[in-house]
């Protein structure tokens, strides 16, 4: 009996055996998707090889093999398993995770493409004399005809005819003599087509040259970090890595860039330097704009994938290099099973290609810094901006005294002016000056909304959402209370729910506050806002940039999202806006997000001759997050927050799982928390697993999401291989209802442990 191991999209730790009726072609390749009956339904498995059939049980006959060539090429097979295995996944759903939707749906057709007229010829005509013989008496056809042959040999019938200035009986004789086919094929659903690329400086600095070569000298499989300062030109390095790995035939590549980052002036700069050989894959492609950029992939029609985490998963066959831009970015680290880390992914991809890694920031993470003092990777530097430009000088503003001197200055009989809190005299003046001189500035707040919070003045009752453990945010356009995290929301009330006072008033600090003030102070500026509000439709967050690119913005005000990979030379002010928003989360990781994050934005200034300035406003002027960024001393940073990492031990010396118990009743979730704690705690005292300590239970900090209540404790070990085994069997086994009332959830290596 032929029989092969099926992995289906099951949360089960396990596979399947089918047999294999006669008729169906043998063997089937593994990574091919198969299409079998599962319970009462038909489903998409994966194939992964071979099975010996299992004795005394009856197997079922898969119903048909999908694939002709196989959908996941085997290094993505041994990254899957490798995904699967590290966070404690299952293997069904990771494979999942690698495809288009479209492709894991049985009964699902895929999105229809749009069709297109077009010629093709289909006679070639190589000699100078047949062209003579062929055209004689057709003058207009042999013009198309050469048109035509300039464009490759195909083109669409409606622009060949603009082109050629002709009729389309034109097409249509031709076609009768044999010359050429007209025929309606499927357009290559593309967004980015119409976008002219941005060609890439034409040559490499000597610094540049030295990274770039140093790459190239490099062993398959090994991973380089290369810690580049803002503007140092860290994407010419990449472009030039590129050109030279696809000089080789049948290679690819594949270059992720965190979605925050994956704007248009990205992908200009890649297709720039590369054409129609790039394909994007993102998450604001609709399902049929991603399938087929996969397909072009899979069929070698493109032979570079650009995208954010899932690019990562690209159906290429020789990846000879992998970039990860931006490694440090929380967002490579996905949050729903399977919740792996596409850096740590794509090193295990590339190994398995034989291709070089490439992990590149101006602040790397933590991980990838201390895995270089690890000899696991090679440190490479770019210590200078690129042209000889500087780093922006940054000042830093104590807000407390700016607000301190602002009270004691107004007149006790006057409205307060809000504007006193929130701009200091220093930035109004810098904003000023550009104005002045039709130069850009950027205003970055981490907060979206109007005010963070509602509270009476009353009673002191804040609005907070009926579904989660936050406060409701006030949004002014459209106006409404709305929960960020379960997207809950409804009116602003006029009294206050629990005292009827009407002494409501709004806190704290957002983009559409600051929005409305600085609009007020400088009603002259032509201000643009991105925050996720700004940007839910589909072009919208490249409409805006577009915008700032062509000057019509004086002022660009957002949250994180202003702070990654933007390149504009007009832009000589940043100016954050309150520093402190992510200082005192209770995370581990909250001073070296602060870091990461007012060092990016501080790059965004000065890129151009023109140079630039930083301004900087905290009430906590002497965080070390900000001190060290206020000098870009990034090795300062390093040596602090690392020794705070020490004791008592976090990441990058130990590794850490989180493990979350969540349910519907608080009761029954912080004892089935308990209970789990206690199971782990005498699994450790059974198995002897003295590298093994365990923190907890305890309610998670936001201790309640759309409805669910959350209770976590954490694994810590410095044995890697220790923690993939014990949080393997902590997913599999640990006696917590797997029903609706409660669900467990292993988190490896987690970026956030609100």
């Amino acid at each position: 009996m032929r029989c092969i191991e099926v992995s289906l999209p099951v949360p089960l730790f396990r596979t399947f055996t089918y047999s294999v009726p006669e008729g169906v072609a043998w063997p089937i390749a593994p990574g091919s998707r198969v299409l079998v009956p599962f319970r009462n339904r038909a489903d998409i498995g994966i194939c992964l090889g071979e099975a010996e059939p299992p004795e005394g049980v009856i197997l079922k006959p898969i119903k048909a093999v999908v694939d002709s060539v196989p959908s996941l090429p085997e290094a993505l097979l041994h990254t899957a398993r490798w995904i699967s295995d590290w966070y404690a996944a299952p293997l069904g759903l990771t494979l999942r995770s690698m495809l288009p939707t479209p492709l894991t749906q049985a009964n699902t057709p895929a999105p229809a493409g749009k069709t297109q007229r077009v010629v093709r010829i289909v006679t070639e005509l190589p000699s100078l004399l047949q062209r003579e013989q062929t055209f004689a008496r057709a003058k207009q056809q042999r013009a198309v005809f050469e048109l035509l042959e300039a464009q490759g040999g195909v083109a669409p019938l409606e622009a060949l005819r603009v082109q050629a200035n002709c009729s389309a009986g034109v097409f249509t004789a031709m076609a009768k003599r044999g010359l050429v086919e007209v025929r309606d094929e499927v357009m290559q659903r593309d967004p980015f087509a119409e976008r002219a690329g941005v060609a890439p400086p034409p040559n490499p600095s000597a610094a540049q040259r030295d990274v770039i070569d140093a790459i190239l000298r490099g062993e398959p499989g090994q991973v380089f970090l290369l810690h580049g300062i803002t503007g140092s030109g860290k994407t010419l390095v990449y472009i030039e890595v590129l050109r030279e790995v696809l000089r080789t035939p049948g290679r690819s590549a594949i270059v992720l860039v965190p979605e925050i980052a994956l704007t248009s002036q990205t992908v200009d700069r890649f297709r720039g330097a590369f054409g129609d050989a790039v394909a994007v894959l993102h998450s604001g492609l609709s399902d049929g704009e991603r399938l087929d950029a996969w397909q072009s992939l899979r069929r070698g029609e493109r032979r570079i994938a650009v995208g954010a985490r899932s690019a990562l998963f690209a159906p290429l066959e020789g990846v000879g290099v992998v970039i990860v831009d931006e490694e440090h970015e929380s967002s490579y680290k996905q949050s729903e099973t399977p919740r792996y880390h596409a850096r740590e992914a794509a090193i295990v991809r590339a190994r398995a290609e034989g291709a070089l890694v490439v992990l590149g920031s101006a602040t790397p993470s933590l991980e990838s810094w201390e895995r270089a003092d690890r000899g696991q990777a090679i440190r490479l530097s770019l210590p200078d901006r690129a042209g000889g430009a500087q780093l922006p000088p940054v000042q830093v503003v104590d807000m407390r005294v700016v607000t301190k001197e602002a009270v004691a200055a107004r007149n006790p009989h006057a409205p307060f002016d809000p504007m006193l809190s929130v701009f200091s005299p220093t930035l109004l003046a810098a904003i000023e000056s550009r104005l002045h001189r039709a130069e850009q500035s950027l205003l970055l707040l981490n907060r979206r909304g109007f005010a963070a919070y509602v509270q009476c003045h009353a009673c002191g009752d804040v609005q907070v959402c009926p579904h989660c453990s936050i406060s409701l945010t006030y949004h002014r356009v459209p106006e409404a209370l709305v929960c960020h995290y379960c997207q809950y929301q409804h009116d602003m009330p006029s009294v206050c729910p629990k005292c009827a006072s009407d002494k409501l008033q709004r806190r704290g600090l957002g983009t559409q506050q600051v929005e409305k003030l600085v609009a007020e102070r400088f009603p002259e500026a032509r201000i643009a806002r991105m925050d996720v509000d700004t940007t839910s439709g589909k072009w919208a967050h490249t409409q805006i940039l577009d915008r700032v690119g062509r000057g019509e913005v004086d002022i660009l005000l957002g949250t994180q999202m202003i702070a990654k990979g933007l390149d504009f030379p007009n832009v000589t002010l940043v100016g954050v806006i309150d520093a402190d928003t992510g200082l005192n989360l209770p995370d581990f990781r909250a001073s070296e997000r602060t870091f990461q994050l007012l060092s990016q934005v501080a790059g965004r200034a000065g890129r151009g001759p023109k140079g630039g300035d930083v301004v900087v406003q905290t009430r906590m002027p002497h965080a070390h997050a900000v001190q060290h960024a206020l000098t870009h001393d990034f090795l300062g940073f390093v040596r602090e927050e690392l020794g705070a990492r020490r004791h008592p031990a976090y990441p990058p010396f130990v590794h850490i799982a989180n493990v979350i118990v969540s349910g519907v009743h608080q009761r029954a979730t912080a004892a089935a928390a308990t209970e789990a704690a206690e199971w782990v705690t005498q699994l450790m005292k059974r198995q002897g697993l003295r590298d093994l300590v365990l923190v907890g239970p305890a309610p998670c900090p936001i201790d309640r999401i759309k409805d669910r209540w959350r209770w976590h404790f954490l694994l810590k070990s410095s044995q890697p291989k220790l923690m993939t085994r014990v949080a393997r069997y902590v997913a599999e086994r640990c006696p917590v209802p797997k029903d609706s009332e409660l669900r467990l959830v292993v988190d490896r290596d987690p970026v956030s442990l609100l």
